[in-house]
């Protein structure tokens, strides 16, 4: 068997393979530290710092106090939290986000919009996703006290947005601003003493972390209350017994995230411009949803490509499956329903074609990019 034929897996977005590294750092707190943080014996004082080093990592890797660190279960989790908070708590009358939000976001908006407790607003796109700031603003200067909840990098469709001039609205107009980083943090620096954001998250799943562990970042001052009750865990702000596992595997992640970016950034980089290359000279009539076909105002991890000749999508990705290539429709959040993707129908609720994103990690290589596009031949021709 040839390294060609060994499985290809694109679908880097969803969720990346753990670092042996990360796992390696792990290890010995599944054998060795086994009390509860919040125990006052030395057992559990020992746990205690654990929890405390890996804050204190991620906090210095944002350029954050300690005390703005909240670890969660994942993104999903602390998206939720800041919604929540914000509008039982905080004083929020109006939330203003898009249609192209992770459904951690939109779902969680619509909810509270339904329930009448907020007056939600959406911001205008263009035809490639990209965020009104004008209309933005117009939407800031009617909506007083107004949260505002974009993500920094579409996981459908790559957008990157500019967090410095949409925080400086917010600043100008009084709002909040929160932005699911999810798919930019550790790829991309995050320096939270000079980004106008009242809160970041990261999930440690989509940097070669491990899954079931992520957290939030909250600015001291901004009034931020539970999601989770039951416990005084996380300085009284969630409930539920520390995963100190998943918190050390998290902070060694983001360190080797932060260690290696650049290189990583470059590799994968190469990768995803071979394939824009290779899949132009095999199909000159695809096209690429969103700005994910352009290096600079994209995700350089994320590539979703629009295939005119192909209908059925689903049965694309069963014919790479098939050849053992995995990648996705869509968010893999919503694999297994019958329910297209929400980013792509907001993009242009008449488009025809199968779309396929491919989204790459460090771990991939041109040798199987090369193995992708002679499959896709295969298929479509």
């Amino acid at each position: 068997m040839t390294s060609t034929t060994l499985p290809i897996y694109l679908d880097n977005a969803a969720s990346t393979p753990i670092d042996p590294e990360v796992w390696k750092e792990m290890q010995p707190y599944f054998e060795n530290f086994t009390a509860n943080p919040s125990s006052i014996h030395s057992h559990g004082r020992q746990a205690k710092v654990v929890v405390e080093k890996a804050r204190k990592t991620i906090a210095s890797l944002l350029n954050a106090s300690p005390s703005e660190i909240f670890f969660t279960s994942g993104g999903t989790e602390a998206d939720n939290t800041v919604l929540q908070s914000c509008v039982l708590y905080g004083g929020i009358k109006t939330i203003i986000t898009s249609p192209l939000e992770h459904h951690a976001v939109l779902h969680t908006a619509e909810a509270w919009d339904k329930l009448g407790m907020i007056d939600l607003k959406m911001v205008k796109i263009d035809a490639s996703g990209v965020i009104d700031l004008a209309d933005l603003e117009l939407l800031l200067s009617t909506s007083p006290k107004a949260l505002v909840s974009l993500m920094q990098g579409n996981n459908e469709i790559g957008n990157l947005l500019d967090l410095q001039a949409v925080g400086e609205l917010c600043v100008k107009h009084g709002a909040l601003f929160h932005s699911d980083t999810v798919q930019t943090m550790g790829h991309y620096v995050h320096d939270v003493q000079n980004l106008p954001v009242h809160f970041l998250v990261g999930a440690g799943h989509k940097f070669h972390g491990p899954k079931g562990i992520g957290f939030l970042y909250a600015k001291s001052g901004v009034k931020f209350s539970p999601l989770m009750h039951g416990g005084a865990q996380e300085r009284n702000q969630r409930g539920g017994t520390e995963n100190v596992y998943g918190m050390v595997g998290i902070a060694k992640a983001l360190s080797i995230a932060y260690d290696e970016m650049a290189a990583h950034e470059n590799h994968i980089k190469d990768l995803k411009s071979y394939l824009i290359q290779g899949l132009q000279n095999n199909f000159p009539s695809i096209e690429f949803n969103g700005l994910s076909g352009d290096l600079e105002k994209s995700l350089y991890t994320v590539l979703n490509v629009r295939f005119p000749q192909i209908q059925d999508g689903d049965m694309l990705l069963f014919k790479l499956d098939i050849e053992k290539i995995s990648a996705s429709g869509g968010s893999a959040c919503s694999s297994g329903t019958s329910v297209g993707s929400h980013v792509l129908t907001a993009l242009n609720p008449n488009a025809t074609g199968a779309a396929v994103r491919f989204s790459f990690s460090k771990n991939n290589t041109r040798e199987e990019i090369d193995r992708v596009l002679e499959v896709l031949n295969k298929i479509i021709t």
